[in-house]
């Protein structure tokens, strides 16, 4: 093998991040699922022989990505390596040995070069529907919550298993759009796999061992390097959320010593009955994403930069439930563990961290059927729909939050025109929410408002997905909190923030997703940036006066010179 320098392994280093981007861009072209192509609901990455993960995609989402670090070792495991061959794909939705819970399919395959086993391409999407009782947190275990698929092949040699998809087919409600989605997750590994034999005849490889161990080795001591520049120290973090049925106390002593960063989440409320509850493996995908935003962000996700950030847990608490907890939807606790680690980690490294955001994405799902207290329509057809959405981040030490922006996932919010045409479901109002964010010296970021209904001769189920209903997003360094989560029927029904519920025919439902919280005390906000706001919409001349103390005249001025047509 040539002996390659640094230079010539950096930029291997940067193809291998380009190979595994367009991995991830083949698969948001072809995937059927709304979720994936329109909001990125997804992870892309390449391993070595090993399984340790050597560079993910740009494109994706952290508790994808992070949680699939430690699954390619699960399928070296189960699979084991004298059973692969070129041809191969591998498959699983195990919630525990994948990403979290069953709506994300997991594929790896392998690659082969010159007969030899190089190395490893693994994607992940979420799927809309895979049986049970549809995506919700209702389930009372997890195998109410649809198919199971343990980690098996779903392609031998490269023939396709037919029974699995028999399976798979006669267990979900969409079944050509599951199908597809996991022949558009095999073809995008495939992508990758051809692009990595590309990159090696570039550069004359004959196998991965020499770059994996340069991207590794600096990786790990770069990483050590950021967290060794830190002063030791042990600080606690809390974060009390809505829960199922009650709240949900989420608490983690951050710990910074040489070589690396603990997070235990001793102290954290229990398993709940109800599916909320979430695996270790995507605790630590969102523990140790919060860390390297904070302390490394710069370099750069693989196997070698992750592993100084130490996550545990006790088993059987709501970060660390065991089989068979329902875990469907473990990205509402999950999405808070970034900003419960903050509340920590600003005690250890002030002006550091924002304050909190919306947290968990603000989804729901719709159930549409004909109706059924009348005759319905000949067209009326049962569909299920799927939307992400966000409420507000939360403002950061020098700048306001964003607004209706995903943090930590990094998932984006689907467009209006996209989810209507998946089925007849109507999207009426779909706005930024006024006075939502925190006040601050720096804004938090603006909710949203929604309001869903279905199109004449339908009614349907809506699983709501939502928190921050009683707990809204806390400010910090003296910043005001957030506003709550409000989701009612139009006619002032009301309605609980989690959970499948009936919406009859001509109804609709109304929600204002919740903003992110404020940075800094608000009398330090600059008379710019309010007058902005004013202008902008922002905020209204009462949340003007009451939080940043602005007289009714100046007020009155600001909103007449916007009128005008003037910039602030």
């Amino acid at each position: 093998m040539p002996d390659h320098s640094k230079v010539a392994y950096q930029v291997m280093w940067n193809r291998l991040i380009s190979v595994v981007e367009e991995q991830a861009q083949a698969l948001v072209r072809t995937a059927f699922s709304t979720s994936v192509r329109e909001a990125g609901d997804l992870s892309a990455g390449v391993y070595n022989e090993k399984g340790e993960m050597l560079a993910q995609a740009v494109t994706g989402t952290p508790g994808h990505v992070n949680a699939m670090a430690d699954a390619v070792g699960h399928f070296i495991r189960r699979i084991g390596p004298a059973n692969m061959a070129a041809g191969d794909i591998y498959i699983t939705n195990d919630p525990w040995e994948g990403t979290g819970h069953k709506h994300d399919i997991t594929v790896v395959t392998p690659s082969f070069h010159e007969g030899a086993l190089i190395g490893f391409f693994g994607c992940t999407a979420h799927v809309t529907d895979i049986g049970g009782r549809g995506f919700g947190a209702d389930a009372n275990d997890v195998h109410e919550e649809g198919l199971y698929i343990p980690i098996m092949k779903f392609a031998d040699k490269g023939t396709v298993d037919q029974t699995l998809l028999s399976l798979i087919r006669g267990n979900v409600r969409e079944p050509d759009q599951l199908v597809g989605d996991i022949y558009a997750l095999a073809n995008c590994n495939e992508i990758g796999h051809r692009r990595l034999i590309d990159m090696m005849a570039e550069f004359g490889l004959t196998d991965l061992r020499g770059i994996s161990d340069f991207i590794l080795t600096n990786s790990r001591q770069a990483t050590l390097e950021r967290i060794n520049a830190l002063k030791p120290g042990i600080a606690d973090g809390h974060m009390r959320i809505d829960g199922y049925s009650k709240p949900i106390d989420l608490k983690v002593r951050l710990t910074i010593e040489k070589d690396r960063v603990l997070s235990d989440w001793a102290g954290t409320s229990g398993i709940d009955k109800k599916g909320i509850n979430v695996p270790l493996v995507y605790t630590k995908a969102y523990a140790c994403y919060a860390l390297k935003c904070a302390i490394a962000p710069e370099i750069p996700n693989n196997a070698a930069s992750l592993a100084p950030f130490e996550i545990v847990a006790p088993e059987n608490t709501i970060v660390n439930a065991v089989h068979p907890a329902p875990v469907a939807l473990r990205h509402v606790i999950g999405h808070m563990v970034p900003d419960t680690v903050y509340d920590a980690l600003d005690k250890l490294l002030p002006g550091v961290v924002p304050a909190e955001g919306a947290g968990c994405l603000c989804n729901f799902q719709v159930s549409l059927r004909p109706r059924m207290d009348a005759p319905a329509p000949a067209d009326a057809v049962r569909a299920e729909v799927l939307t992400f959405n966000s409420g507000g981040s939360g403002a950061r030490p020098t700048l306001d939050g964003m607004n209706a922006t995903a943090f930590p996932s990094g998932v984006m919010t689907m467009p209006v025109e996209a989810t209507e045409q998946v089925g007849p479901v109507i999207i009426w109002r779909k706005e930024l929410r006024p006075d939502s964010g925190g006040a601050g010296q720096y804004r938090g970021g603006l909710g949203q408002f929604m309001e869903v209904g279905a199109r004449d001769g339908h009614e349907f189920d809506i699983s709501a997905m939502l928190d921050r209903v009683d707990h809204p997003a806390h400010g910090r360094q003296g910043g005001q909190d957030g506003a709550p989560t409000r989701i009612a029927q139009d006619d002032g029904t009301p309605m609980k923030g989690k959970g499948k519920q009936f919406v009859a025919h001509g109804q609709r439902v109304c929600m204002a997703f919740p903003g992110g919280a404020g940075y800094g005390p608000p009398k330090d906000r600059s008379l710019n940036d309010i007058k902005r706001d004013l202008a902008y919409g922002y905020i209204t001349a009462e949340f003007a006066a009451e939080h940043y103390g602005l007289a009714d005249a100046q007020i009155t001025d600001i909103l007449t010179r916007a009128k005008l047509g003037e910039v602030f």
